[in-house]
Order: C-alpha cells, then sequence, then structure tokens
C-alpha cells in the first residue's frame, strides 16, 4: 500500500509522517505521535472516548482519516493544561467526582471544553444534552454535570471579579 505524507500540529508540536490513507486519525495520534489520553472506545463516533479538537472544533478522531488532519491544528487532552497547570474543568471533576476509571473522561473535557468555549453559561440542560453524546459506564454522569456547572459559575464569579 502506498504511503502518504501529513504534516500536522498537535498540541502547538509539528508532525511531519507519513502514514497508509486507510490509517485512523485516533490511531495515528495514539500510536504514531505516542499521545495516548485519546481514548478508542467504539471506533464508531458514538462513544466520544476519541473526542479531539481539531481546527477549534470538537470531533471524532475515529471518525476522520489522518491524511484529512493534514496541515490541520489538533488539541488532545494532553495539550489542555498550561504549563502543567489543570484547566478549571479538569481540577471540577476530581473536585465533583466527575471520573472514576478515566476511560470517557478525555473525551468529555474536550467536548465540553468547545462547548463551554462556544455557550460560556449554559443551562444544565444544554449540559446533559452535550454530554449526550458521550458514554461512561462509571460516574452515572451527575459528577460530570456539577464538574461542569462549577466551572461555568468559577467563570462567572471571575468575569464578575474583572468588571
Amino acid at each position: 500500500m502506498s504511503l502518504t505524507e501529513i504534516n500536522v500540529t498537535i498540541n502547538g508540536k509539528a508532525y511531519s509522517e507519513w502514514v497508509e490513507p486507510r490509517m485512523l486519525l485516533s490511531d495515528f495520534i495514539r500510536e504514531t505521535c505516542g499521545l495516548t489520553g485519546t481514548h478508542v472506545g467504539c471506533e464508531h463516533g458514538v462513544c466520544g472516548a476519541c473526542t479531539i479538537s481539531m481546527d477549534g472544533a470538537a470531533v471524532r478522531s475515529c471518525l476522520i482519516f489522518a491524511v484529512q488532519a493534514d496541515n490541520r491544528e489538533i488539541k488532545t487532552v494532553e495539550g489542555l493544561a498550561c504549563n502543567g497547570e489543570m484547566t478549571a474543568l479538569q481540577k471540577n471533576f476530581v473536585e465533583c467526582h466527575g471520573l472514576q476509571c478515566g476511560f470517557c473522561t478525555a473525551g468529555i473535557l474536550m467536548s465540553i471544553t468547545d462547548f463551554l468555549e462556544k455557550n460560556p453559561q449554559p443551562s444544565t440542560k444544554e449540559i446533559k444534552e452535550t454530554l449526550s453524546g458521550h458514554l461512561c459506564r462509571c460516574t452515572g454522569y451527575d459528577g460530570i454535570v456539577k464538574a461542569v456547572e462549577k466551572t461555568v459559575q468559577d467563570n462567572q464569579k471571575e468575569v464578575l471579579q474583572r468588571s
């Protein structure tokens, strides 16, 4: 099979690699780049564990071929923290018990980060609708919803303090 060269930036680092045209982006991220925070669950886009940000939008990396990411900007869960400091959302996941086994957590963090950037003051219903695209077998979602709500409240307090 022929190989195709792709150039992609992941978490600010440039990668130039030769890949098979049928290689999934999730496999490229995990196997070629060694970024194993992106998990592969169903390989059908249903579970959400493989969610990443590509060019600023949350996408399922198991539904995209690596060649489609050529010249694109990707962020994975490893790229959320800044200078080793977890984001408020990550801290609230820990504080509110929004994770247990952690398998789904990376994808949820990526989706919710994207969601909150586009909708900084969501209702609980909107949070739950966004989470409906993810499967978690451990938490029952209550801690996850609380973590997102706490992040929204903390962000609102921060905005008011700056005013």
